[in-house]
């Protein structure tokens, strides 16, 4: 498999893949480099080698199809259809739609066009058929599809006007400064080209979240959490800002933080979705905490 970087900016090659492929870890994309399995203009090079625009990628066959087994055992899970719109219950583990054409990764996307061929004529981007919005890889729960474009158009605009209503339930490290809060810090791309959270004297976009506790363990805490605005990562930016990250996060964690172990996923559940129908009619779909992380809460 060949690649054209055409972007005008460089970036290092190991993170530029990472973009590209985020189904497969950094240090797998490091250790497949310098193994000589990824070329740049057929030379091998180092992870943090600069790529610029015109360089050719040579991924080797046998890397790229590492993960095409690896999301086979899931399921399309439907969990109420209207001529409109899908309601779906999307794993843990799956991606929900490719970061861009050159990646091999199999998605919900892919899964939705397999059951829906018309959805291709849905949304925006081809990429993103039908889909209002998104949850991490690593993230389950509900999620909304629309079916046609009048609903999709209706749907976008109660997303920008914040009139959908998001609760999402969350397993976090130490003990939050109130029983119920709102977190309140600005979302802005730093340098390195990630998200972070920033206090609210600074700039960055609004970002507003809301929380409730709903049980207190020793060393830890289970949350309601109701997102008011829908920036990228904006539940986890902001938990990681207060210094109680997510059971099971892998951004920004603390050095000095004692990880839970035994989990292979982000203790975060997209739990309740609540929306108006074309008909003005309010709509709200449940999605219950899926088994593995009940498990996790049994055994605190």
């Amino acid at each position: 498999m060949d690649i054209i970087y055409t972007k005008s900016k460089k970036i290092r090659l190991d993170k530029y893949l990472l973009e590209i492929k985020p189904e497969v870890s950094r240090s797998a994309l490091q250790k497949k480099i310098k193994q000589g399995e990824i070329l740049v203009n057929n030379k091998k090079v180092l992870p943090h080698h600069y790529i610029k625009t015109g360089d050719v990628i040579k991924i080797y066959d046998n890397f790229t199809k590492q993960s095409q087994t690896d999301y086979t055992h899931f399921q399309l899970l439907v969990i109420a259809e209207t001529e409109n719109y899908l309601i779906i219950n999307k794993p843990a583990g799956l991606t929900v739609h490719k970061p861009n054409p050159e990646s091999s990764m199999i998605t919900l996307a892919d899964m939705l066009l397999q059951k829906y061929p018309d959805l291709k004529k849905i949304g925006e981007h081809p990429l993103r058929p039908g889909i209002m919005h998104r949850l991490d890889k690593n993230v389950s729960g509900i999620m909304i599809i629309a079916k046609t474009q009048t609903m999709y158009t209706y749907l976008k605009n109660q997303f920008q006007s914040r009139q959908t209503q998001k609760t999402y339930l969350g397993l976090v490290y130490g003990h939050m400064p109130e029983t119920a809060g709102r977190i309140d810090f600005p979302i802005i791309r730093s340098r390195s080209g990630k998200m972070v959270a920033r206090p609210k004297s600074q700039s960055g976009k609004e970002a507003v979240t809301l929380y409730e506790t709903i049980t207190q363990y020793p060393h830890f805490t289970y949350l309601k959490l109701m997102p008011k605005t829908g920036r990228t990562h904006q539940i986890r930016l902001h938990l990681n800002a207060l210094g109680h990250p997510l059971v099971g996060e892998t951004l920004h964690i603390p050095k000095k933080l004692k990880l839970f172990k035994n989990i292979d996923r982000i203790f975060l559940h997209a739990l309740r979705l609540g929306f108006f129908d074309l008909q003005g009619d309010w709509q709200e779909y449940e999605i219950p905490l899926p088994p593995e992380l009940h498990t996790i809460l049994n055994s605190l």
